[in-house]
Protein backbone atom coordinates (compact mmCIF):
# COMPACT_ATOMS: atom_id res chain seq x y z
CA UNK A 1 0.00 0.00 0.00
CA UNK A 2 1.36 3.74 -0.78
CA UNK A 3 0.59 5.32 2.05
CA UNK A 4 2.82 8.13 1.09
CA UNK A 5 0.98 8.65 -2.09
CA UNK A 6 -2.53 8.53 -0.38
CA UNK A 7 -1.75 11.18 1.92
CA UNK A 8 -0.51 13.07 -0.76
CA UNK A 9 -3.76 13.21 -2.24
CA UNK A 10 -5.59 13.84 0.55
CA UNK A 11 -3.74 16.92 0.90
CA UNK A 12 -4.52 18.05 -2.11
CA UNK A 13 -7.92 17.29 -1.95
CA UNK A 14 -7.60 19.24 1.63
CA UNK A 15 -6.07 22.23 -0.55
CA UNK A 16 -9.28 22.24 -2.94
CA UNK A 17 -11.91 22.29 -0.20
CA UNK A 18 -10.06 25.22 1.62
CA UNK A 19 -10.08 26.99 -2.29
CA UNK A 20 -13.79 26.12 -2.69
CA UNK A 21 -15.21 27.74 0.42
CA UNK A 22 -14.16 30.49 -0.85
CA UNK A 23 -16.57 30.64 -2.48
CA UNK A 24 -19.53 30.54 0.44
CA UNK A 25 -17.53 33.16 1.95
CA UNK A 26 -17.93 35.69 -0.99
CA UNK A 27 -21.86 35.09 -0.06
CA UNK A 28 -21.43 35.71 3.34
CA UNK A 29 -20.17 39.20 2.49
CA UNK A 30 -22.55 39.82 -0.10
CA UNK A 31 -25.50 39.00 2.20
CA UNK A 32 -23.67 40.77 5.52
CA UNK A 33 -23.93 37.18 7.64
CA UNK A 34 -21.27 36.73 10.57
CA UNK A 35 -21.56 32.77 10.38
CA UNK A 36 -19.50 32.92 6.85
CA UNK A 37 -16.50 33.75 8.98
CA UNK A 38 -16.14 29.77 9.98
CA UNK A 39 -15.55 29.17 6.53
CA UNK A 40 -12.41 31.41 6.12
CA UNK A 41 -11.37 29.77 9.68
CA UNK A 42 -11.81 26.31 8.26
CA UNK A 43 -10.16 26.98 4.82
CA UNK A 44 -7.04 28.82 7.01
CA UNK A 45 -7.26 25.62 8.80
CA UNK A 46 -7.48 22.78 5.71
CA UNK A 47 -5.22 25.26 3.76
CA UNK A 48 -2.37 24.07 6.51
CA UNK A 49 -2.47 20.86 6.80
CA UNK A 50 -3.37 20.35 2.91
CA UNK A 51 0.00 22.15 2.34
CA UNK A 52 1.91 20.20 4.92
CA UNK A 53 0.81 17.05 3.30
CA UNK A 54 1.93 18.24 -0.46
CA UNK A 55 4.76 20.19 0.17
CA UNK A 56 7.00 17.25 -0.97
CA UNK A 57 5.57 14.81 -3.89
CA UNK A 58 6.32 11.36 -2.66
CA UNK A 59 9.55 9.99 -4.31
CA UNK A 60 7.32 6.03 -5.27
CA UNK A 61 4.04 8.29 -7.43
CA UNK A 62 3.15 4.26 -8.54
CA UNK A 63 -0.26 2.92 -7.02
CA UNK A 64 -2.47 0.30 -8.48
CA UNK A 65 -5.97 -0.61 -8.27
CA UNK A 66 -6.25 -1.30 -4.75
CA UNK A 67 -5.28 1.97 -4.00
CA UNK A 68 -6.88 3.85 -6.03
CA UNK A 69 -10.42 2.58 -4.63
CA UNK A 70 -8.73 3.08 -1.04
CA UNK A 71 -7.77 6.77 -1.80
CA UNK A 72 -10.86 7.16 -3.12
CA UNK A 73 -13.52 6.15 -0.58
CA UNK A 74 -10.86 7.64 2.38
CA UNK A 75 -11.10 10.93 0.05
CA UNK A 76 -14.82 10.88 0.37
CA UNK A 77 -15.00 10.29 4.12
CA UNK A 78 -12.69 13.05 4.96
CA UNK A 79 -14.61 15.73 2.42
CA UNK A 80 -17.51 14.86 4.05
CA UNK A 81 -16.14 15.50 7.76
CA UNK A 82 -14.67 18.75 6.72
CA UNK A 83 -17.16 20.01 4.51
CA UNK A 84 -19.80 19.46 7.57
CA UNK A 85 -17.60 22.05 10.05
CA UNK A 86 -19.08 24.97 8.55
CA UNK A 87 -22.53 23.92 9.29
CA UNK A 88 -21.34 22.41 12.73
CA UNK A 89 -19.27 25.31 14.12
CA UNK A 90 -21.89 28.07 13.10
CA UNK A 91 -24.65 26.48 14.82
CA UNK A 92 -26.95 26.69 11.34
CA UNK A 93 -27.14 22.80 12.55
CA UNK A 94 -26.03 22.20 16.09
CA UNK A 95 -26.36 18.43 16.13
CA UNK A 96 -22.66 16.93 14.31
CA UNK A 97 -24.16 14.25 13.70
CA UNK A 98 -27.37 16.23 11.52
CA UNK A 99 -24.17 18.15 10.39
CA UNK A 100 -22.65 15.27 8.81
CA UNK A 101 -25.62 13.94 7.34
CA UNK A 102 -26.63 16.65 5.65
CA UNK A 103 -23.12 17.09 4.06
CA UNK A 104 -22.88 13.69 3.32
CA UNK A 105 -26.24 13.65 1.78
CA UNK A 106 -24.57 16.93 -0.40
CA UNK A 107 -21.75 15.56 -1.74
CA UNK A 108 -23.11 12.25 -2.71
CA UNK A 109 -26.25 14.42 -4.32
CA UNK A 110 -28.77 12.24 -2.44
CA UNK A 111 -30.66 15.41 -1.27
CA UNK A 112 -32.04 13.68 1.78
CA UNK A 113 -32.25 16.31 4.48
CA UNK A 114 -32.63 16.52 8.07
CA UNK A 115 -34.06 20.45 8.01
CA UNK A 116 -37.43 21.08 8.71
CA UNK A 117 -37.07 24.56 6.99
CA UNK A 118 -34.46 25.48 4.93
CA UNK A 119 -35.40 28.51 4.33
CA UNK A 120 -34.47 29.63 7.70
CA UNK A 121 -30.41 28.71 7.05
CA UNK A 122 -28.20 31.96 6.19
CA UNK A 123 -27.72 32.40 2.61
CA UNK A 124 -23.82 31.56 2.80
CA UNK A 125 -24.89 28.03 4.06
CA UNK A 126 -28.10 27.39 1.37
CA UNK A 127 -25.18 28.09 -1.19
CA UNK A 128 -23.02 25.78 0.84
CA UNK A 129 -25.54 23.19 0.58
CA UNK A 130 -25.84 23.30 -3.03
CA UNK A 131 -22.00 23.51 -3.92
CA UNK A 132 -20.93 20.63 -2.14
CA UNK A 133 -23.80 18.74 -4.37
CA UNK A 134 -22.33 20.87 -7.50
CA UNK A 135 -19.07 19.54 -6.38
CA UNK A 136 -20.30 15.88 -5.38
CA UNK A 137 -21.57 15.66 -8.99
CA UNK A 138 -18.84 14.95 -11.37
CA UNK A 139 -16.57 14.21 -8.33
CA UNK A 140 -14.28 16.27 -7.03
CA UNK A 141 -11.34 13.84 -7.54
CA UNK A 142 -11.87 14.20 -11.18
CA UNK A 143 -11.62 17.84 -10.92
CA UNK A 144 -8.46 17.18 -9.33
CA UNK A 145 -7.24 14.93 -12.49
CA UNK A 146 -8.26 17.98 -14.81
CA UNK A 147 -5.09 19.61 -12.69
CA UNK A 148 -2.52 17.62 -10.94
CA UNK A 149 -2.38 14.39 -13.13
CA UNK A 150 -0.26 11.71 -12.38
CA UNK A 151 2.26 9.47 -14.43
CA UNK A 152 1.61 6.40 -15.69
CA UNK A 153 -2.01 6.53 -16.68
CA UNK A 154 -2.58 5.34 -12.53
CA UNK A 155 -5.21 8.23 -12.25
CA UNK A 156 -7.47 5.63 -14.28
CA UNK A 157 -7.84 3.20 -11.47
CA UNK A 158 -8.88 6.76 -9.04
CA UNK A 159 -11.42 7.93 -12.23
CA UNK A 160 -13.20 4.24 -12.07
CA UNK A 161 -13.21 4.10 -8.51
CA UNK A 162 -15.01 7.52 -8.24
CA UNK A 163 -17.68 7.51 -11.16
CA UNK A 164 -20.82 5.94 -11.53
CA UNK A 165 -21.09 2.93 -14.06
CA UNK A 166 -20.27 -0.20 -14.98
CA UNK A 167 -17.43 0.39 -17.38
CA UNK A 168 -15.68 3.87 -16.97
CA UNK A 169 -14.35 4.86 -20.52
CA UNK A 170 -11.34 7.72 -21.54
CA UNK A 171 -12.94 10.38 -23.92
CA UNK A 172 -9.89 11.03 -24.67
CA UNK A 173 -6.04 9.55 -25.04
CA UNK A 174 -5.14 11.24 -21.25
CA UNK A 175 -7.58 11.18 -18.09
CA UNK A 176 -6.24 14.67 -17.71
CA UNK A 177 -7.95 15.75 -20.95
CA UNK A 178 -11.20 13.43 -20.23
CA UNK A 179 -11.50 14.90 -16.96
CA UNK A 180 -11.24 18.58 -18.38
CA UNK A 181 -13.99 17.74 -20.91
CA UNK A 182 -16.30 16.11 -18.50
CA UNK A 183 -15.74 19.81 -16.34
CA UNK A 184 -16.44 21.39 -19.60
CA UNK A 185 -19.33 19.90 -20.35
CA UNK A 186 -20.90 19.90 -16.39
CA UNK A 187 -20.02 23.98 -16.51
CA UNK A 188 -22.10 24.34 -19.94
CA UNK A 189 -25.48 22.44 -18.72
CA UNK A 190 -25.03 24.76 -15.49
CA UNK A 191 -24.67 28.08 -16.92
CA UNK A 192 -27.42 27.25 -19.77
CA UNK A 193 -29.64 26.51 -16.93
CA UNK A 194 -28.35 29.58 -14.90
CA UNK A 195 -29.62 31.83 -17.92
CA UNK A 196 -32.71 29.46 -18.60
CA UNK A 197 -34.28 30.09 -14.84
CA UNK A 198 -33.49 33.80 -14.76
CA UNK A 199 -35.43 34.27 -17.98
CA UNK A 200 -38.11 31.74 -16.60
CA UNK A 201 -38.18 34.66 -13.84
CA UNK A 202 -36.23 32.79 -11.07
CA UNK A 203 -34.48 35.34 -8.91
CA UNK A 204 -30.54 35.11 -9.30
CA UNK A 205 -29.40 33.62 -6.23
CA UNK A 206 -32.12 30.86 -6.92
CA UNK A 207 -31.38 29.73 -9.94
CA UNK A 208 -27.33 29.53 -9.23
CA UNK A 209 -28.25 26.90 -6.24
CA UNK A 210 -30.97 25.13 -8.64
CA UNK A 211 -28.87 25.35 -11.27
CA UNK A 212 -26.26 23.64 -9.02
CA UNK A 213 -28.27 20.98 -7.39
CA UNK A 214 -29.97 20.02 -10.78
CA UNK A 215 -27.11 19.75 -13.13
CA UNK A 216 -25.36 17.11 -10.57
CA UNK A 217 -28.97 15.52 -9.90
CA UNK A 218 -28.60 16.20 -6.09
CA UNK A 219 -32.04 17.99 -5.51
CA UNK A 220 -31.20 19.89 -2.21
CA UNK A 221 -33.78 23.36 -2.08
CA UNK A 222 -33.68 26.48 -1.01
CA UNK A 223 -37.14 26.74 -0.70
CA UNK A 224 -39.60 24.32 1.88
CA UNK A 225 -41.49 23.49 -0.45
CA UNK A 226 -39.28 22.74 -3.05
CA UNK A 227 -39.78 23.33 -6.81
CA UNK A 228 -43.59 23.94 -5.51
CA UNK A 229 -42.72 27.44 -4.83
CA UNK A 230 -42.17 28.10 -8.25
CA UNK A 231 -43.84 28.91 -11.63
CA UNK A 232 -45.25 25.82 -14.19
CA UNK A 233 -42.39 27.47 -16.26
CA UNK A 234 -39.51 27.16 -14.08
CA UNK A 235 -40.60 23.39 -13.19
CA UNK A 236 -40.64 23.11 -17.09
CA UNK A 237 -37.14 24.60 -17.26
CA UNK A 238 -35.67 21.96 -14.32
CA UNK A 239 -37.16 19.18 -15.90
CA UNK A 240 -35.67 19.39 -19.17
CA UNK A 241 -32.45 19.92 -17.45
CA UNK A 242 -32.93 16.89 -15.11
CA UNK A 243 -33.53 14.89 -18.43
CA UNK A 244 -30.44 16.26 -19.95
CA UNK A 245 -28.17 15.72 -16.43
CA UNK A 246 -29.28 12.10 -16.29
CA UNK A 247 -28.05 11.24 -20.08
CA UNK A 248 -24.37 9.75 -20.33
CA UNK A 249 -21.66 12.00 -20.51
CA UNK A 250 -20.45 10.81 -23.76
CA UNK A 251 -23.05 11.20 -25.54
CA UNK A 252 -22.71 15.20 -24.91
CA UNK A 253 -19.18 15.06 -26.11
CA UNK A 254 -20.34 12.95 -28.78
CA UNK A 255 -22.84 15.55 -30.34
CA UNK A 256 -19.60 18.01 -29.61
CA UNK A 257 -16.99 16.37 -31.60
CA UNK A 258 -20.28 16.14 -34.47
CA UNK A 259 -19.80 12.51 -33.76
CA UNK A 260 -23.84 12.46 -34.38
CA UNK A 261 -24.51 8.41 -35.35
CA UNK A 262 -22.30 7.25 -32.45
CA UNK A 263 -24.44 9.83 -30.04
CA UNK A 264 -27.40 8.82 -30.73
CA UNK A 265 -26.79 5.18 -31.68
CA UNK A 266 -26.30 4.47 -27.94
CA UNK A 267 -28.14 1.81 -26.87
CA UNK A 268 -28.09 3.10 -22.82
CA UNK A 269 -29.84 6.53 -24.30
CA UNK A 270 -32.26 4.98 -26.38
CA UNK A 271 -33.06 2.76 -23.36
CA UNK A 272 -33.78 5.81 -20.85
CA UNK A 273 -35.17 7.85 -23.35
CA UNK A 274 -37.89 5.28 -23.43
CA UNK A 275 -38.17 4.43 -20.08
CA UNK A 276 -38.00 8.33 -19.69
CA UNK A 277 -41.26 9.05 -22.04
CA UNK A 278 -43.72 5.70 -20.75
CA UNK A 279 -42.85 6.41 -17.44
CA UNK A 280 -44.03 9.77 -17.87
CA UNK A 281 -47.16 8.86 -20.16
CA UNK A 282 -48.50 6.24 -17.62
CA UNK A 283 -48.57 8.58 -14.49
CA UNK A 284 -49.83 11.85 -16.51
CA UNK A 285 -52.76 9.31 -17.05
CA UNK A 286 -52.79 7.71 -13.64
CA UNK A 287 -53.45 11.07 -12.12
CA UNK A 288 -55.19 13.24 -14.48
CA UNK A 289 -58.70 14.12 -12.63
CA UNK A 290 -57.39 12.89 -9.44
CA UNK A 291 -56.66 16.41 -8.20
CA UNK A 292 -54.84 17.49 -11.29
CA UNK A 293 -55.59 18.83 -14.50
CA UNK A 294 -54.28 17.96 -17.62
CA UNK A 295 -51.82 20.06 -18.18
CA UNK A 296 -50.66 19.86 -14.73
CA UNK A 297 -51.15 16.24 -14.13
CA UNK A 298 -48.36 15.96 -17.26
CA UNK A 299 -45.88 18.87 -15.72
CA UNK A 300 -45.40 17.13 -12.27
CA UNK A 301 -45.29 13.53 -13.76
CA UNK A 302 -42.60 15.15 -16.24
CA UNK A 303 -40.89 17.12 -13.47
CA UNK A 304 -40.99 13.86 -10.73
CA UNK A 305 -40.01 11.18 -13.67
CA UNK A 306 -36.61 13.17 -14.35
CA UNK A 307 -35.99 13.84 -10.54
CA UNK A 308 -36.12 10.16 -9.41
CA UNK A 309 -34.98 8.48 -12.41
CA UNK A 310 -32.10 11.25 -12.25
CA UNK A 311 -31.92 10.38 -8.67
CA UNK A 312 -32.13 14.42 -8.38
CA UNK A 313 -34.82 14.55 -5.31
CA UNK A 314 -36.88 17.59 -6.26
CA UNK A 315 -40.60 17.79 -5.67
CA UNK A 316 -43.21 20.10 -7.80
CA UNK A 317 -45.85 18.60 -5.54
CA UNK A 318 -46.40 15.64 -2.58
CA UNK A 319 -46.16 12.99 -4.98
CA UNK A 320 -46.96 10.65 -1.32
CA UNK A 321 -50.23 11.51 -1.79
CA UNK A 322 -50.35 10.21 -5.62
CA UNK A 323 -52.06 6.33 -6.73
CA UNK A 324 -50.47 3.53 -5.93
CA UNK A 325 -49.72 2.75 -9.33
CA UNK A 326 -48.09 6.32 -9.93
CA UNK A 327 -45.82 5.58 -6.66
CA UNK A 328 -45.28 2.15 -7.20
CA UNK A 329 -43.20 3.56 -10.94
CA UNK A 330 -41.48 5.63 -8.82
CA UNK A 331 -39.49 3.27 -6.67
CA UNK A 332 -38.96 1.55 -9.75
CA UNK A 333 -37.57 4.64 -11.40
CA UNK A 334 -35.43 4.63 -7.69
CA UNK A 335 -33.91 1.63 -8.25
CA UNK A 336 -32.98 1.84 -12.31
CA UNK A 337 -31.48 5.19 -12.15
CA UNK A 338 -30.13 6.92 -14.63
CA UNK A 339 -26.92 6.59 -17.23
CA UNK A 340 -24.34 4.99 -16.82
CA UNK A 341 -21.27 8.27 -16.99
CA UNK A 342 -23.56 10.68 -15.83
CA UNK A 343 -24.06 12.15 -12.20
CA UNK A 344 -26.81 9.77 -11.29
CA UNK A 345 -27.28 7.59 -8.89
CA UNK A 346 -29.00 4.04 -8.89
CA UNK A 347 -28.20 0.65 -10.72
CA UNK A 348 -27.74 2.37 -13.82
CA UNK A 349 -29.98 2.18 -16.95
CA UNK A 350 -26.60 0.27 -18.62
CA UNK A 351 -26.95 -2.72 -15.83
CA UNK A 352 -30.15 -3.25 -16.47
CA UNK A 353 -29.77 -3.23 -20.19
CA UNK A 354 -27.11 -6.05 -19.55
CA UNK A 355 -29.30 -7.84 -17.30
CA UNK A 356 -32.11 -7.93 -19.34
CA UNK A 357 -29.85 -9.16 -22.33
CA UNK A 358 -27.89 -11.95 -19.89
CA UNK A 359 -31.92 -13.07 -19.32
CA UNK A 360 -32.86 -13.24 -22.79
CA UNK A 361 -29.34 -15.23 -23.74
CA UNK A 362 -29.98 -17.96 -21.03
CA UNK A 363 -33.44 -18.19 -21.95
CA UNK A 364 -32.42 -19.03 -25.74
CA UNK A 365 -29.31 -21.30 -24.52
CA UNK A 366 -32.30 -23.24 -22.83
CA UNK A 367 -34.74 -23.85 -26.08
CA UNK A 368 -31.21 -24.25 -27.90
CA UNK A 369 -28.43 -25.46 -26.21
CA UNK A 370 -25.72 -25.42 -28.54
CA UNK A 371 -26.53 -22.09 -29.99
CA UNK A 372 -23.22 -19.85 -29.14
CA UNK A 373 -24.69 -16.30 -28.09
CA UNK A 374 -22.33 -13.23 -27.12
CA UNK A 375 -24.17 -10.37 -25.46
CA UNK A 376 -23.60 -7.40 -26.81
CA UNK A 377 -23.75 -3.18 -26.55
CA UNK A 378 -23.53 -0.55 -28.74
CA UNK A 379 -22.67 -4.02 -31.24
CA UNK A 380 -19.85 -4.48 -29.14
CA UNK A 381 -19.44 -7.79 -27.34
CA UNK A 382 -19.00 -7.59 -23.70
CA UNK A 383 -16.02 -9.25 -22.05
CA UNK A 384 -16.35 -11.60 -19.09
CA UNK A 385 -14.75 -9.19 -16.36
CA UNK A 386 -17.94 -6.28 -17.35
CA UNK A 387 -20.16 -8.90 -16.94
CA UNK A 388 -19.52 -10.56 -13.34
CA UNK A 389 -18.55 -6.93 -12.23
CA UNK A 390 -22.83 -6.02 -13.50
CA UNK A 391 -23.24 -9.31 -11.42
CA UNK A 392 -21.35 -9.11 -8.45
CA UNK A 393 -22.72 -5.17 -8.53
CA UNK A 394 -26.26 -6.28 -8.42
CA UNK A 395 -25.78 -9.47 -5.87
CA UNK A 396 -23.72 -6.70 -3.07
CA UNK A 397 -26.28 -3.67 -3.82
CA UNK A 398 -29.44 -6.33 -2.78
CA UNK A 399 -27.48 -7.04 0.05
CA UNK A 400 -26.69 -3.94 1.34
CA UNK A 401 -30.15 -2.99 0.48
CA UNK A 402 -31.48 -5.81 2.44
CA UNK A 403 -29.19 -5.38 5.49
CA UNK A 404 -29.67 -1.94 5.74
CA UNK A 405 -33.19 -2.08 5.66
CA UNK A 406 -33.07 -4.18 8.81
CA UNK A 407 -30.93 -2.59 10.61
CA UNK A 408 -32.82 1.12 10.60
CA UNK A 409 -36.14 -1.14 11.14
CA UNK A 410 -34.83 -0.92 15.01
CA UNK A 411 -36.80 2.38 14.70
CA UNK A 412 -39.84 0.71 14.65
CA UNK A 413 -40.96 2.75 11.51
CA UNK A 414 -43.31 1.04 9.17
CA UNK A 415 -41.57 -0.90 6.28
CA UNK A 416 -42.50 2.04 3.60
CA UNK A 417 -40.92 4.20 5.42
CA UNK A 418 -37.52 1.99 5.72
CA UNK A 419 -37.73 0.40 2.37
CA UNK A 420 -37.91 3.87 0.49
CA UNK A 421 -35.37 5.23 2.77
CA UNK A 422 -32.86 2.90 2.27
CA UNK A 423 -33.64 3.21 -1.35
CA UNK A 424 -33.52 6.71 -1.69
CA UNK A 425 -29.93 6.47 0.28
CA UNK A 426 -28.18 4.10 -1.40
CA UNK A 427 -29.46 5.43 -4.78
CA UNK A 428 -28.43 8.66 -4.15
CA UNK A 429 -32.21 10.17 -4.63
CA UNK A 430 -33.51 12.51 -1.90
CA UNK A 431 -37.30 11.75 -0.65
CA UNK A 432 -38.79 8.57 -0.15
CA UNK A 433 -42.54 8.01 0.80
CA UNK A 434 -44.77 7.68 3.77
CA UNK A 435 -42.56 9.36 6.67
CA UNK A 436 -39.59 10.48 4.81
CA UNK A 437 -41.86 11.79 1.87
CA UNK A 438 -41.40 14.54 -0.04
CA UNK A 439 -42.78 17.15 2.33
CA UNK A 440 -41.19 15.44 5.53
CA UNK A 441 -37.41 14.66 6.24
CA UNK A 442 -34.97 12.09 7.63
CA UNK A 443 -34.19 14.04 11.06
CA UNK A 444 -37.02 11.07 12.76
CA UNK A 445 -34.59 8.51 12.07
CA UNK A 446 -32.03 7.49 15.88
CA UNK A 447 -28.13 8.60 15.18
CA UNK A 448 -27.63 4.55 14.25
CA UNK A 449 -29.61 4.40 12.13
CA UNK A 450 -28.12 8.10 10.15
CA UNK A 451 -25.14 6.33 10.36
CA UNK A 452 -26.34 3.34 8.45
CA UNK A 453 -28.11 5.94 5.70
CA UNK A 454 -24.59 7.85 5.21
CA UNK A 455 -22.78 4.71 4.96
CA UNK A 456 -25.06 3.75 2.15
CA UNK A 457 -25.19 6.98 0.63
CA UNK A 458 -21.64 6.82 0.48
CA UNK A 459 -21.62 3.04 -0.84
CA UNK A 460 -24.36 4.21 -3.47
CA UNK A 461 -22.53 7.56 -4.70
CA UNK A 462 -18.85 5.14 -4.95
CA UNK A 463 -20.64 2.07 -6.55
CA UNK A 464 -20.23 0.15 -3.68
CA UNK A 465 -17.00 -1.64 -3.82
CA UNK A 466 -14.18 1.70 -2.75
CA UNK A 467 -15.95 1.84 0.65
CA UNK A 468 -16.34 -2.39 0.77
CA UNK A 469 -12.51 -2.42 0.08
CA UNK A 470 -12.01 0.01 2.54
CA UNK A 471 -13.21 -2.15 5.34
CA UNK A 472 -12.01 -5.33 4.63
CA UNK A 473 -9.46 -7.12 5.90
CA UNK A 474 -7.96 -8.47 2.95
CA UNK A 475 -6.98 -4.60 1.88
CA UNK A 476 -4.71 -4.32 5.07
CA UNK A 477 -3.30 -7.45 5.60
CA UNK A 478 0.60 -7.70 4.73
CA UNK A 479 1.50 -10.60 1.88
Amino acid sequence: MNVAMIFYMLGWLLNTIAALMIFPFLVSVYYKEHCGIYFILCALIYAAIGILLTRKHPKNDRFFAKEGYVMTALSWLLLSLVGCMPFYLSGSIPSFTNALFECISGFTTTGASILENVEKLPRCMNFWRCFIQWIGGMGVLVFMLALIPLSGGQDMYIMKAESPGPNVGKLAPKVKKTATYLYIIYFILTALEIVSLVIAGMPLFDAVCTSFTTTSTGGFGIKAASLGAYSPAIQYVVGVFLFLSGLNYSFFFFVWIKRFKDAFAMEEIHGYIIVFIISTIFITGNITGKGYGGEEAFRHAFVQVGSIMTTAGFSSTDFDLWPSFSKSILVLLMLIGGCAGSTCGGIKVSRIIIYLKTVKKELAQLCHPRNVKIIQIDEKPLGHSTLRSANIFFIVYILMFAFSTLLISVDNFDLETNFTAVASAIGNIGPGLALVGPTRNFDLYSDFSKFILMFDMLAGRLELFPLLVLISPATWRKK
